[in-house]
């Protein structure tokens, strides 16, 4: 007997946008280290887009890897029934 397919849960796209957005942004910050903007904003020492795209990837594959979609075998569930 075949069962529905489970649907996929909403946070494991907002992962994906998180984890996308993370590399873009980490990118970015690594570009600036290497190619110094000809005028930086204020605090550019701390290098913020470094921190933050970083952040942003990590929550973003943690998100894709807790809520990616699993094939799950339920035969042995349907067995007992």
């Amino acid at each position: 007997m075949k069962s529905k397919p489970e649907a996929v849960s909403i946070w494991f796209f907002v992962g994906v946008l998180l984890a996308f957005y993370g590399v873009v942004i980490t990118g970015e910050g690594l570009y600036h280290l290497a190619v110094p903007p000809e005028r930086p904003v204020v605090l550019a020492w701390l290098h913020a887009d470094l921190w933050w795209g970083a952040l942003l990837l990590a929550a973003g594959l943690f998100y894709c890897y807790h809520f990616a979609p699993r094939k799950v075998d339920r035969s042995a569930e349907n067995d007992g029934a």
